[in-house]
């Protein structure tokens, strides 16, 4: 399982991926493993405010529906349109072509509450 350094954690097994002010969000490598093969992705609108921990979508595979959750607040800028056609894209590349949302972030200090990939690995076990 890959993890990797440069991206923070939340509990609810979201990666963030910082590029300025705005926060690469996706769901981490052992989430995606857990959930097994993904087959739909609902996606938010664009301009959408989300408040810290959030339900913004949710990803449904073979064994489970699962909510995801952002990190940190802001307005969505982006959403990967690519996972309406591929949803596999999360099992295949969670941290690349995976990613689900781009945030622009209102509180960059939200980030301080996340973990990093050390302290990730040993809430998830491993």
């Amino acid at each position: 399982m890959e993890f990797p350094s440069d991206l923070k954690y939340s509990k609810e097994h979201e990666w963030v991926r910082l590029e300025g002010d705005t926060a690469v969000i996706g769901i981490s490598d052992h989430a995606q493993d857990e959930l097994g093969d993904v087959v739909y992705v609902e996606l938010p609108e664009v301009g959408r405010a989300l408040k810290q921990d959030e339900t913004f979508g949710v990803v449904e595979s073979v064994k489970a529906v699962s909510d995801v959750y952002t990190p940190l607040s802001g307005e969505i800028s982006e959403v990967n349109t690519k996972l309406a056609d591929e949803p596999e894209l999360i099992n295949n590349a969670p941290y690349g072509d995976g990613w689900i949302i781009k945030v622009k972030a209102a509180d960059l200090s939200e980030m301080d509450g996340l973990m990093d990939v050390a302290a990730y690995q040993e809430f998830i076990g491993s």
